[in-house]
């Protein structure tokens, strides 16, 4: 089993959420259709563009604390360092 670390975002530079999951593709399909009340669906962030897969759902969980931590900045980096035209990837993942 894998685990995911990701970011979703309303737009390129927009509002930002860092999330850990076990199934991203049904995560994300979450967040895009607004299933779930939150920080996510009030600021409609729900394109995929950035994620990184861990083995442990231990070793995500503190990811996903350490990035919640980072400054702005930083995240946008990270984003940009792998996908710097901030394309939506939840396309690309295995449904």
């Amino acid at each position: 089993m894998a685990f995911f670390v990701y970011i979703v975002a309303s737009a390129p530079n927009g509002t930002l959420y860092t999330g850990m999951t076990d199934d991203l593709a049904r995560r994300v399909h979450e967040h895009r259709e607004k299933l779930r009340q939150g920080f996510a669906s009030q600021y409609r962030v729900s394109a995929l563009v950035w994620y990184e897969v861990h083995e442990t759902r231990e070793v995500a969980f503190q990811r996903e604390r350490q990035i919640k931590k980072w400054r702005r900045r930083w995240k946008l980096e990270l984003i940009e360092t792998g996908n710097p035209t901030w394309r939506d990837l939840y396309a690309t993942l295995q449904l």
